[in-house]
């Protein structure tokens, strides 16, 4: 398993702008997130597909605020930092910066 720990970066959309955090964690040999942006109520994740790609993971979630949409996941790890983007239907790409172990 790749980029377990704790990381932050910053993101900025339009219902939100500012540091976000996600936890990666080995939950019983799978992968588990948790995200925490302040001020926002973040719903349940439930992972549907996940694949390593060397340093990178790729995933397709699904949340209880947009049933039955896929949305993919694309963390790169190098380190202690990492890049990547989140595309969220309705929204689009939200591109994570300055990403880092925390």
């Amino acid at each position: 398993m790749i980029g377990l720990g704790k990381w932050a970066c910053n993101v900025n959309t339009m219902f939100f702008s500012g540091e976000a955090k996600i936890n990666v964690f080995d939950n019983n040999g799978e992968y588990g997130f948790e995200l925490d942006v302040p001020g926002v109520t973040v719903p349940d994740i439930d992972v549907k597909k996940i694949e390593e790609d060397d340093d990178t993971i790729n995933a397709v979630v699904q949340t209880s605020l947009l049933p039955g949409k896929d949305i993919e996941l694309s963390i790169t790890f190098d380190g202690d930092e990492f890049d990547g983007f989140v595309k969220i239907p309705f929204l689009g790409k939200v591109k994570f910066k300055d990403g880092h172990r925390i």
